[in-house]
């Protein structure tokens, strides 16, 4: 053999156009299972990762609100401290004496009429409802006879 011979047969080229590969179907099922198992792996695993997620934005969201609400008891406590203030028979006194110019009244005070409350009626006096009668009225126009 000689060396030309050895050259020719590595440079040579051989065409596989002919040969038909034919699809293993066993290999191609088992890769179609697993790419459906992964799938459902990485669903399975987003799912669970946006309900962390969430569970983690609605617990701030409880811990907003709580601080909200403290917040708002404290304002309710502070305007309900006010308005006992301005309520306090004293400053309403002084207010009347100083700025209104009232006088206290003293032993020399009638009360004229004291309302006393009256019972209901009881549940077997009815009352009854009287028509009005009816009464002409008259126009200005002059279609009025």
């Amino acid at each position: 053999m000689s060396r030309l011979d050895f050259e020719y047969d590595i440079k040579r080229e051989i065409t596989n156009s002919p040969i038909v590969r034919e699809i293993d179907r066993t290999r191609q099922r088992e890769l179609w299972r697993s790419a459906a198992i992964g799938v459902c792996l990485v669903a399975v695993l987003l799912f669970s990762a946006w309900q962390h997620f969430e569970l983690l934005r609605h617990g701030y969201e409880i811990e907003q609100m709580e601080q909200e609400r403290a917040e708002q008891i404290e304002i309710n406590r502070h305007l309900r401290l006010e308005v006992e203030t301005l309520r306090s028979p004293r400053r309403v006194e002084r207010i009347a004496t100083e700025e209104l110019s009232m006088v206290p009244p003293g032993p020399s005070a009638l009360v004229i009429e004291r309302v006393t409350p009256v019972d209901p009626p009881a549940p077997s006096v009815l009352a009854e409802r009287q028509e009005p009668e009816a009464v002409p009225v008259r126009r200005s126009d002059s279609t009025w006879p």
